[in-house]
Order: structure tokens, then sequence, then C-alpha cells
């Protein structure tokens, strides 16, 4: 269950303003009513000014009557209460003026690290196009004497996360090298060569 914006003011306004047990409004605030019990002593938040929830809308004076009536009730956020999950919505991602000239070194250090990335998940995880990429690979790019690999992630140009799957997505079906391999330095996927 969501808490109502800033819990605690809402539990200080509750204490202060309704007969509410201390465990409906630690419910309804999300936090230990040992806590709250604290709040009514005024050992915490004591100079905290209350939030009216009802003011808000983030409850009704019903729902408060309520739950006043019946102390094994339990408040219930307003569903406008409840704020719009946020959707990542699909197209091209806008990088600010101040780090476009970073995303030639997050290519470079793409390129040198994670080789298996292909150009189109290279594009769509930093957000630039394909000749600009072959660019820096090939080295033609109008700042080529400049770009120096750095990580896109301490860049800001994208997400752990995003990186992540990028690089779970490219790795997908291959097959893992052995550490025997690895010593040899074969790299080639399938069965070793019978003499």
């Amino acid at each position: 269950m969501p808490a109502p914006l800033m819990p605690k003011a809402t539990a200080v306004w509750l204490v202060e303003n309704t007969a509410l047990t201390f465990e409906q409004i630690a419910d309804f605030c999300q936090l230990h009513p040992l806590e709250v019990q604290a709040i009514a002593d005024g050992e915490v938040a004591n100079q905290m000014v209350g939030l009216d929830p009802v003011a808000n809308g983030q409850t009704t004076a019903e729902e408060i009557a309520r739950c006043q009536a019946d102390p094994e009730a339990r408040l219930k956020l307003s569903p406008q209460a409840i704020p719009e999950q946020y959707v990542k919505h699909k197209g091209p991602r806008y990088t600010p003026i101040a780090k476009r000239q970073d995303k030639p070194d997050a290519i470079s250090f793409l390129l040198r690290t994670h080789p298996e990335l292909s150009d189109a998940q290279i594009s769509k995880l930093i957000g630039t196009t394909k000749p600009t990429i072959a660019a820096v690979r090939d080295r033609t790019h109008w700042n080529s004497p400049n770009i120096k690999p750095r990580h896109p992630v301490g860049l800001g140009l994208c997400t752990l996360e995003e990186l992540d799957r990028a690089l779970a997505r490219a790795n997908r079906g291959k097959r893992p090298v052995t550490e025997a391999e690895a010593e040899v330095g074969i790299e080639e996927a399938g069965e070793p060569v019978e003499p």
C-alpha cells in the first residue's frame, strides 16, 4: 500500500486531531507504532507542523470517522492521492547539450571493452547514430585526437541496468569460454579438432 505524502507530518496531524489508535496511524503512514507513540509523547517531530490529509485529498473525513468508530478498521488512501506511475516512452532519447560531446568517449569505451555489442545496441544505449559509431571505430571522427574512452554510466548517458540488459542480450546464446580455452587463446565456438 502506498504511503501518504509526508508521512511523519501526516502522523503528527492525525495524532493531534483524531482519536485513531497508534496502530491505525502507523499503518496508514507506514511508520512503526512506537514511532507514532513517540510523536504523541512529543519526543519525535515536536516542532513539525502537521499535514491535514483531508485537505490534501489523501483521505476523507468520512474515512477517518469510520476508523475512529472501529479500532480494527484501517485508513485507506484515496485513489486520486496515488501518483501516476512513470511510463518510459519509446522514442529518441534527449541528451543535454553539455553531454553531447561525451558520446564519442562512451562509444569508444563500449567498442573497446564490449566488442560483443552490436552497433544497433550501442546506438540505442547511448542515443547516437550508426555513422557516428563507425566514425569512432575507424578513427575518422572529426574529434578523433581528443576522444578518450570513458564509461557511459559515469558520463550519465545510460544506467547500469540498461548496460547490463544490453550485455545480457548480446551474450545470449553464446557458449562460455572455459579456463583452458582462455589460457590457450581459443575463442572459437565449436568442438576441438582431434589429432
